[in-house]
């Protein structure tokens, strides 16, 4: 009996050091949502269960090499036993409990990150190879920096206009998946705590640019937040090319077309107006008014020599007729020389 209490103390101390020490390291990023309260609660349960369990091996295994190593001329086999019914009985029943316990606050945490606010801002968020897009349902724009009031609950709709990426902002804790085709929507409910600057990040690799799949979210005080929506309803301002290039943001083109010569995913914007390009199947063509609209519209109806393994997703289809020409004008914009 004397071994086990000895065993015992070793194992509180152990777990109270690595417990400790854990929580000080700092190894979570800043919490800055309400949702994530309950999941930070849960994880904590975690380390300190896995500390116990990794002090319980720790422990037992440190005082038996110390207590019962082989003593300097000792030449005998321990002491053989075949087990013990009780101690059989309690490894079994209590990690049985405790999977139950853990169960309980699991499905507690995930009601508590579902729980809805009737009063909730409703925004749309499009996921594509490599960009994120904010739809403001209730105000009618777009965005490509995703800024929500403080302490005032966003439902977010999860949308990919090609293949699966997932939503994650560390700091919020939650994440979700965004699905391609229709009827996919999956929905993520985000109460931000904190005021600040943070990034959306795609936790699903997406294809070669997945790293740099990155956005804005900024916090803000619900005053700052109303301003900034009035500020956005009236569009952007400028002339047609100053537009488009706004636009070629939010709708993601500049995640594949460089607008200054370097390389990409697809052919840079840079000279490209008034050239003429060599299509997969031997013609050529002068990239025209006509041309970019088409390409735009109709990504796949005439391909570029080079690049017939790319596929560009049909971004056409969530512009506007207006936003449409307007990235045209902006296109031929970046091929005007003096």
């Amino acid at each position: 009996m004397k071994h086990f209490i000895r065993v015992a103390i070793l194992v509180i101390i152990l777990t109270v050091l690595i417990g400790f020490g854990l929580d000080k390291v700092g190894y979570m990023p800043e919490l800055a949502s309400v949702q994530g309260e309950a999941i930070d609660e849960l994880f904590t349960k975690h380390i300190w269960v896995i500390s116990f369990l990794f002090s319980l091996i720790i422990g037992f295994m440190l005082y038996s090499f110390v207590v019962f190593r082989q003593k300097p001329g000792e030449n005998k086999d321990g002491d053989h036993f075949e087990g013990h019914t009780g101690l059989e009985i309690v490894w079994t029943i209590v990690p049985l409990a405790i999977v139950m316990y853990f169960s309980f606050l699991g499905a507690t945490a995930l009601a508590e990150t579902r729980r809805a606010d009737p009063n909730a801002y409703n925004i749309t968020v499009v996921g594509s190879q490599w960009s994120w897009r904010f739809d403001y349902d209730d105000y009618e724009f777009s965005s490509s920096e995703l800024r929500l009031p403080v302490d005032r609950q966003a439902l977010l709709m999860m949308t990919s206009t090609d293949v699966i990426h997932s939503f994650w902002v560390p700091e919020f804790r939650v994440k979700q998946d965004a699905l391609p085709g229709e009827g996919m929507e999956r929905e993520l409910r985000v109460t931000p705590t904190e005021l600040g600057n943070y990034k959306v990040r795609c936790a699903e690799m997406c294809g070669t640019e997945h790293a740099y799949m990155l956005a804005d979210v900024i916090v803000m005080e619900v005053s700052d937040f109303e301003e900034w929506v009035e500020e956005q309803q009236g569009g952007p301002s400028g002339d047609a090319a100053e537009r488009g290039e706004v636009w070629s943001q939010q709708f993601g083109c500049q995640a594949c077309h460089s607008t200054d010569g370097s390389e990409r995913i697809g052919p840079t914007w840079l000279d490209l107006y008034q050239s003429t390009e060599t299509l997969i199947d031997g013609t050529t063509v002068v990239v025209d008014d006509d041309y970019l609209y088409e390409s735009i519209v109709d990504p796949q109806a005439t391909i570029v020599e080079g690049y017939e393994n790319v596929l560009m997703p049909p971004t056409g289809e969530s512009m506007t007729e207006e936003q449409i020409l307007d990235v045209v004008e902006y296109i031929e914009s970046l091929s005007e020389h003096e």
